[in-house]
Protein backbone atom coordinates (compact mmCIF):
# COMPACT_ATOMS: atom_id res chain seq x y z
CA UNK A 1 0.00 0.00 0.00
CA UNK A 2 2.82 2.37 0.83
CA UNK A 3 4.43 1.77 -2.57
CA UNK A 4 1.15 2.59 -4.31
CA UNK A 5 0.76 5.82 -2.34
CA UNK A 6 4.35 6.78 -3.15
CA UNK A 7 3.72 6.21 -6.86
CA UNK A 8 0.53 8.27 -6.72
CA UNK A 9 2.39 11.10 -4.95
CA UNK A 10 5.16 11.02 -7.55
CA UNK A 11 2.58 11.05 -10.35
CA UNK A 12 0.79 14.01 -8.77
CA UNK A 13 4.09 15.86 -8.42
CA UNK A 14 4.98 15.26 -12.05
CA UNK A 15 1.57 16.42 -13.28
CA UNK A 16 1.61 19.51 -11.05
CA UNK A 17 5.18 20.31 -12.08
CA UNK A 18 4.27 19.91 -15.75
CA UNK A 19 1.34 22.29 -15.36
CA UNK A 20 3.53 24.88 -13.67
CA UNK A 21 6.13 24.64 -16.44
CA UNK A 22 3.39 24.94 -19.08
CA UNK A 23 1.94 28.01 -17.36
CA UNK A 24 5.37 29.64 -17.16
CA UNK A 25 6.00 28.90 -20.83
CA UNK A 26 2.68 30.44 -21.88
CA UNK A 27 3.39 33.48 -19.69
CA UNK A 28 6.84 33.93 -21.25
CA UNK A 29 5.42 33.69 -24.77
CA UNK A 30 2.67 36.20 -23.97
CA UNK A 31 5.20 38.57 -22.41
CA UNK A 32 7.51 38.44 -25.40
CA UNK A 33 4.59 39.00 -27.79
CA UNK A 34 3.44 41.97 -25.73
CA UNK A 35 6.90 43.52 -25.81
CA UNK A 36 7.00 43.19 -29.59
CA UNK A 37 3.51 44.65 -29.93
CA UNK A 38 2.02 41.54 -31.52
CA UNK A 39 -0.17 40.34 -28.65
CA UNK A 40 -3.32 41.97 -30.04
CA UNK A 41 -2.71 40.34 -33.43
CA UNK A 42 -2.33 36.91 -31.81
CA UNK A 43 -5.48 37.47 -29.75
CA UNK A 44 -7.41 38.34 -32.89
CA UNK A 45 -6.38 35.04 -34.52
CA UNK A 46 -6.71 32.89 -31.38
CA UNK A 47 -10.12 34.20 -30.27
CA UNK A 48 -12.22 32.15 -32.75
CA UNK A 49 -10.18 29.01 -32.00
CA UNK A 50 -10.65 29.38 -28.24
CA UNK A 51 -14.37 30.07 -28.61
CA UNK A 52 -14.81 27.00 -30.82
CA UNK A 53 -12.87 24.86 -28.36
CA UNK A 54 -14.92 26.06 -25.40
CA UNK A 55 -18.13 25.51 -27.34
CA UNK A 56 -17.07 21.96 -28.23
CA UNK A 57 -16.09 21.24 -24.62
CA UNK A 58 -19.43 22.56 -23.36
CA UNK A 59 -21.32 20.39 -25.85
CA UNK A 60 -19.28 17.38 -24.84
CA UNK A 61 -19.97 17.94 -21.15
CA UNK A 62 -23.66 18.56 -21.74
CA UNK A 63 -23.93 15.57 -24.07
CA UNK A 64 -22.02 13.30 -21.72
CA UNK A 65 -24.75 13.48 -19.10
CA UNK A 66 -27.24 11.51 -21.21
CA UNK A 67 -25.29 8.28 -20.68
CA UNK A 68 -24.59 7.43 -24.33
CA UNK A 69 -21.29 8.19 -25.94
CA UNK A 70 -21.12 10.58 -28.86
CA UNK A 71 -20.28 7.86 -31.37
CA UNK A 72 -23.31 5.83 -30.33
CA UNK A 73 -25.61 8.81 -30.75
CA UNK A 74 -24.25 9.32 -34.25
CA UNK A 75 -24.65 5.65 -35.16
CA UNK A 76 -20.94 4.83 -34.99
CA UNK A 77 -19.35 1.82 -33.35
CA UNK A 78 -17.35 1.99 -30.19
Amino acid sequence: METYLNLMLIRFGLVAGGLVVLALLIFAIALSLKRRGRLDEVRRYADPVVKAGLRAAAERVAGGRSGASQSRRQGGRR
